[in-house]
Order: structure tokens, then C-alpha cells, then sequence
């Protein structure tokens, strides 16, 4: 499977982009908003990539990030959500937007995105909440990769891990803090609950961390 690629932007359409790479030009289709964010033609340019194949069809799909990406491939085993509705969702709200929505329940966030039904969204937040914390887990543990684009081949690259390795209680503290500030929590309350959570279970790792966080977070009542 190709898992990442670098290259020359040739041209961008209405949903995909056409990717030089040493001769050898890729179609990948992207969110409205990654394509906003690529640059023109005759600049370099990388991303993650997910490979669909179907009986009779070979798509390339793009992303800045591999949460991203993994919330794509999520999006997917969603019945009714297929590759299309799932770019629209992550269009429409971004990585840490779905991230958001789905740990705190809220379909009508899913539900903002082209083309989706309250029904959709209301299944996408019921069979992915529990997964939510594990997607968050690996984005506050993944340095940002810079878009080295100087050797311009593809990279096959492992498939995503659902969730990272169990890791030490101090970095897993610190990268449910980073999750949880990135779904809207101030640092005070933030910090509360991770420390209540880790208290509770001193060799937690990160998504189990970010749960208990979030239930002690949720309103009461």
C-alpha cells in the first residue's frame, strides 16, 4: 500500500490534486480544506495516503496528518459513511473537530458536514466514541512530521495503529492534557481531571487516561 507520498503539485482540481512524482503522476483526492492549504502548481508538497480499492476502482486519498488519515479509515467502517461523506466530515470540522464531536457526543457537529443526516451523525458518534480517546492519544503523541519532499518517491509505510504503545505514566499525563486543550478544556480543569484520572490508575496510559478524564469531566446531573 502506498502510505505516503512526496512530490511536484502539477495541477489542483475540485477534489483532488495531481502529484509528480519522478515522472510518475498520482491522483489523490483530498478534503476541501487540505486542498485549500496545498500549494500551486510546481511546488512541493507530501501527504499520508490511504489506498481504496474496489472491483473496479483505484482511489489515492490525502491527508496532512496521519490522525487524519486514521480518522478517515474510522470514518469508513461507519455504516452509510462511505469515502466521500467521510472527507466531507473532516472538511467540514478538521482532525481535532471530529475528535471533539465524537468524545463529547455531539452529532449535530457531524451533522454540519455536506451531505450527512442526523441519522449518519448519530451513528458516527455511537459506534466511534469509544475510539475517540485512542485517536486523540496518538495525535498528542506524534510530532508533527516536517514535509521533507527533497527525495520525491513514494514511502510505504505501515498501517496507523489504532491507539500508540502504553507509555509512561509522565508522558501520558502530558499528552492527555495536550488532547483534552485541544478539545476546548482550559488548563486548570484539564489538569484536574487528568491528575484525579491518573491518580485513580497510576500506570493508565494515554486513552485510558483521556476517558476517565473526559468522565469526570462530563456535566453531572
Amino acid at each position: 500500500m502506498i502510505g505516503r507520498i512526496a512530490g511536484r503539485v502539477e495541477y489542483k482540481g475540485e477534489d483532488h490534486v495531481l502529484i509528480d512524482v519522478r515522472g510518475v503522476g498520482y491522483v489523490v483526492y483530498c478534503a476541501d480544506r487540505v486542498l485549500a492549504g496545498l500549494p500551486g502548481p510546481g511546488e512541493a508538497v507530501a501527504l499520508f495516503t490511504d489506498l481504496l480499492v474496489r472491483e473496479d476502482l483505484l482511489q489515492l486519498f490525502g491527508f496532512p496528518s496521519l490522525v487524519e488519515k486514521e480518522w478517515f479509515r474510522l470514518l469508513m467502517t461507519v455504516q452509510g459513511v462511505g469515502a466521500k461523506a467521510s472527507l466531507a466530515i473532516l472538511g467540514t470540522l478538521g482532525p481535532d473537530g471530529v475528535s471533539r464531536a465524537i468524545a463529547l457526543g455531539d452529532w449535530n457537529a457531524i451533522k454540519a458536514a455536506r451531505g450527512i443526516g442526523p441519522k449518519t451523525a448519530q451513528r458516527v458518534v455511537n459506534e466511534l466514541k469509544d475510539k475517540a480517546p485512542a485517536v486523540m492519544a496518538m495525535g498528542a503523541a506524534v510530532e508533527p512530521r516536517p514535509a521533507d519532499v527533497s527525495d520525491t518517491a513514494t514511502e510505504v509505510l505501515e498501517p496507523v495503529a489504532a491507539a500508540p504503545a502504553p507509555r509512561a505514566n509522565a508522558s501520558a499525563q502530558a499528552e492527555a492534557l495536550s488532547a483534552l486543550g485541544n478539545l476546548g478544556y482550559g488548563p486548570g480543569e484539564a489538569a484536574g481531571a487528568v491528575a484525579e484520572a491518573a491518580g485513580a490508575a497510576p500506570e493508565a496510559d494515554t486513552a485510558t487516561l483521556i476517558r476517565a478524564a473526559l468522565r469526570l469531566l462530563a456535566p453531572k446531573g
